[in-house]
């Protein structure tokens, strides 16, 4: 016979990884977000089992019992900064006892039932600012502004109609890089003064998102390497897709005897400090505000990537070179994020990957993998952008570590904890007074 009661409280833990995973948190939160709901429940001798693609959980309370197991397919991704932030204060008021079981099940069917609260009109020009914002990062003028927010917009409307025909990310990729090339194309052929690289890499900054490397890094370094392989695989894919498609457009634009110069842009100088970092700010805070983050986090988003954009300007000047720059901006992030993340009641994973947005490799791997593609070489480019890459996940999760057992007074993190927290409350046993749906019992061994 099923145990309805225990039913329940896996479909409420399986809800809350469906919407965390879905949402670009790591597999360890995850792991240990689910084993929180089901302890608050009062649920024990349940373990967990979280792929890219699937969640699993198992409950056997004796050896001898048979076992209850419910699976979750977790197969669409669109990442809802106020979805994720919603669930972490669910989780969290179950936690507290402040809500019960049964509370939990129906805030979560809402917040799935409900869709996207902001407007696409609003996240398409979202992604618009985004690119002004990185040509000033780049050291693009105002007519390159211009055109990365043309270029951002109309990536983010053919991408919407592509998924609504279900056509896979990668494809999605590909378009998206064939109309930042073109819109270059055109450029330079109605005699627009403008660098192509910089039109093309500021159009395509949209699609080279952080959340994949973070995520990558985080389960890599927390005992995760299935997950972190996937995460890895997919990112890869990513850029695969818009590098297949600048070549398109490129060779549209050779075709049609477009002479496009050189595709190497000149960064900004540190005269440029201000602009650039200004650029940086704005970037971070739009690609907050079209990833549906609250609106209260855009300012202290911008804040922190504005210092991450600075210290790594810095210590590029003082030739740390781009990797050890990008790793200590990167550590700084992730410290600063956690005390941020808290004080604007969002989880740290919202303010780390929409900070870090600035800093990743763009102009790198757009050149490296543009020249081996064209046959050019390019090889250096490509490992520096994936030293900067790795250097940019992993500084944040070290900032995580360094910032969270500082903010609990020097404590230990819990040891059933792998690593720091981007998402959840960093407990995951309630405390014994508290009643969710029925008594709580602590657990005092590993389930």
């Amino acid at each position: 016979m099923v145990d309805r009661d225990a039913f329940k409280t896996l479909d409420v833990a399986l809800r809350v990884g469906e919407l965390l995973l879905a949402n670009g948190a790591g597999a360890a939160d995850v792991t240990a977000t689910m084993l929180a709901v089901t302890r608050a429940c009062g649920l024990h001798g349940v373990s967990v089992d979280v792929t890219f693609t699937e969640l699993t959980l198992n409950h056997q309370p004796h050896h001898d019992d048979p076992g209850l197991v419910q699976k979750r397919s977790v197969r669409h991704r669109e990442i809802d900064y106020e979805d994720l932030t919603l669930v972490d204060h669910i989780v969290r008021a179950l936690l507290a006892g402040q809500i019960d079981r049964d509370d939990a099940r129906a805030r979560l069917a809402r917040l799935n039932a409900h869709g996207h609260r902001r407007p696409a009109w609003a996240v398409t020009l979202g992604w618009g600012v985004m690119g002004a914002g990185t040509a000033a990062l780049l050291g693009g003028g105002p007519l390159v502004g211009v055109l990365a927010f043309v270029a951002a917009m109309g990536i983010d409307r053919i991408q919407r109609a592509m998924s609504a025909q279900e056509l896979p990310s990668f494809y999605q990729q590909v378009a998206g890089g064939l109309l930042a090339s073109l819109l270059a194309v055109v450029a330079v052929a109605v005699g627009l003064p403008v660098t192509p690289a910089e039109v093309i890499t500021t159009g395509i900054i949209m699609l080279l998102s952080g959340l994949g490397l973070v995520g990558a890094a985080q389960d890599a370094l927390t005992g995760f390497p299935v997950t972190a392989n996937a995460r890895i695989l997919e990112a890869t894919l990513a850029t695969v897709g818009i590098i297949a498609g600048v070549s398109g457009g490129l060779t549209v634009g050779s075709v049609l005897g477009v002479d496009l110069g050189s595709l190497r842009p000149a960064g900004p100088d540190l005269s440029d400090l201000p602009v650039v970092v200004l650029g940086a700010a704005v970037s971070a805070a739009a690609f907050a505000f079209a990833a549906y983050s609250p609106l209260r986090a855009l300012l202290p988003i911008a804040l922190v990537g504005a210092l991450g954009q600075t210290v790594a300007a810095l210590m590029s000047a003082a030739e740390f070179g781009a990797t050890w720059a990008a790793a200590t901006a990167a550590v700084l992030i992730g410290a600063v994020s956690y005390s941020a993340a808290g004080r604007i009641r969002v989880p740290p994973l919202v303010v780390v990957v929409s900070a870090v947005v600035p800093l990743l490799p763009g102009l790198s791997i757009y050149a490296g993998l543009f020249n081996l593609a064209d046959g050019r070489g390019g090889t250096l480019q490509i490992v520096t952008a994936v030293a900067t890459a790795l250097a940019l996940a992993s500084g944040v999760i070290l900032g995580q570590y360094l910032a969270q057992p500082l903010r609990r007074g020097g404590r230990r993190l819990e040891s059933r904890l792998s690593g720091p927290r981007l998402v959840g409350p960093l407990r995951v046993r309630p405390a014994a007074s508290r009643r969710v749906g029925h008594n709580v019992r602590h657990d005092h061994h590993s389930s």
